[in-house]
């Protein structure tokens, strides 16, 4: 019997990969892989580019695709299906006073995400539609049907046909009720000033359209939710990402509405909801560390590991560039406890600890606001390629900690959520490709305690 393969997309800020994977066993066959123009705003023509280049010698041989896209931006589209603009990214934050003035609009903090799962943030497409309606008027008027990332591509493929999305992604645009798991086209107009069409939204294992030469479509998804299903999340688990900024997030089965802001309750790729926590520093924590101590990476993981637990009383607050979790925009990066017996061992380690605390703070926020226990950390991104973060890690978590074979899980989420909608079935398709390697150590609470002694202490310091 002849193999069937399916084919999933991560159109990503920085480059659109491609994985062709068998639908059975989720063994990737082919890839392929073309970069994105950078900055925070960027032509949609782009992507089209992009995903062509990427998938070339790969569509043909695939039975049916999905593509996950970088969550929040907005693609505003006028009458005909053209751009008014370039499409404004999550990473644009030029639209942070009209969150500010939505978040008094929806009834202030705890109001807003009891009604869209999260506090309103300049990320949030809503947010943008405002800054649209505000910065850009003519754009503004012109603007008939707003669309995600993902969405956009999807749309494209099928035949410029109907327009679709998934609940996932949907729920981070700031008018999408993960509540009742629908849009909120009242506030949607409440953004841009002017009623706008938005995409129908499909279940998580639709085929929505067909390419011209039949290849079947998936409905799609945000990365976030494409990575929890490529690593398989399950119930109990905390997957902690630590690249360029930091994420922890988890599986529930009840929606999250978290009025602090820390944690932003989204819907997940399947049924369930996927509340995430962010930092902003993440692994150049690290990168900062060893130029600090004039080291490459093996070394500065090396002096780390050579030191005692609790870096010997020093401790790190990794706020180099300000922090979300906890939120303290205008903070920079502290050491605390330095003597003149500190060593380089010590403080190597004390920048590991540092940002794992950080982490916890992210995990913490997250078992807080969901009610979750973790039972076991998956830990993914570059700072999880760290000899010294592995082993440690289980000291301050507190849990086992698996750290999955690096892989490209976004795209092989997508490739999942194909092969699941290429099949019928009620569920997605059982693969064992997230092979891992699992570190254990002695929990050492009183590390946590001191780092939580310390940032307290220094709230309100810049």
């Amino acid at each position: 019997m002849p193999s069937t393969y399916v084919l999933g997309i991560d159109s990503s800020t920085q480059s659109c990969k491609a994985l062709l994977v068998d639908a059975h066993t989720g063994e990737v066959k082919a890839s392929g892989r073309a970069p994105h123009p950078g900055g925070t705003q960027v032509d949609p023509a782009k992507w089209i580019g992009a995903l062509e280049a990427s998938t070339a010698g790969l569509l043909e041989r695939a039975s049916a695709l999905s593509i996950a896209g970088q969550q929040h931006g907005m693609v505003a589209l006028d009458e005909q299906g053209a751009p008014v603009r370039a499409a404004m990214l999550w990473n644009d934050i030029s639209s942070a006073g009209q969150a500010r003035d939505l978040i008094g609009e929806l009834g202030g903090e705890q109001g807003c995400a009891q009604l869209v799962g999260s506090v309103m943030v300049a990320s949030l497409t809503a947010s943008k539609l405002r800054w649209l309606r505000e910065n850009e008027p003519e754009n503004a008027n012109r603007t008939t049907r707003v669309l995600l990332p993902h969405d956009y591509l999807t749309w494209h493929l099928g035949g410029r046909k109907e327009a679709t999305t998934d609940h996932g992604d949907a729920s981070g645009t700031g008018y999408y009720s993960t509540a009742q798991r629908r849009f909120l086209p009242e506030v949607a107009r409440r953004a841009l000033g002017k009623p706008v069409a938005l995409p129908r939204l499909a279940a998580a294992n639709e085929i929505v359209g067909e390419t011209s030469a039949g290849l079947k479509i998936a409905a799609g998804t945000g990365d976030n939710m494409a990575a929890s299903l490529g690593l398989d999340l399950q119930p109990g688990d905390v997957c902690v990402s630590m690249g360029t900024s930091g994420v922890a997030s988890a599986v529930v089965d009840h929606s999250v509405h978290d009025g602090t802001g820390m944690v932003s309750g989204f819907v997940d790729a399947t049924n369930r909801y996927l509340p995430l926590a962010c930092t902003l520093n993440g692994a150049p924590v690290l990168d900062f560390g060893a130029r600090l101590l004039g080291v490459g990476q093996k070394e500065f993981s090396d002096l780390a590991l050579a030191a005692e637990p609790g870096s010997g009383g020093a401790v790190l607050l990794p706020y180099f560039g300000g922090e979300r979790t906890p939120n303290r925009p205008d903070a920079t990066g502290l050491m605390h406890g330095l003597r003149t017996t500190t060593t380089r061992e010590q403080i190597a380690r004390a920048y590991v600890e540092g940002l794992l605390c950080s982490m916890k703070d992210a995990v913490a926020a997250l078992e807080e606001a969901t009610g979750i226990a973790t039972r076991r950390i998956l830990l993914i991104g570059g700072g999880a390629q760290s000899e010294a973060v592995r082993r440690i890690a289980p000291q301050i978590f507190g849990v086992a900690v698996d750290v999955p074979q690096t892989a490209e899980y976004v795209a092989l989420g997508a490739a999942r959520q194909a092969a699941w909608a290429l099949s019928g079935e009620k569920e997605p398709p059982v693969w064992n490709v997230a092979a891992s390697t699992r570190y254990q150590g002695e929990p050492r609470p009183e590390i946590y305690a001191r780092y939580v002694d310390t940032r307290d202490a220094t709230a309100g310091w810049n």
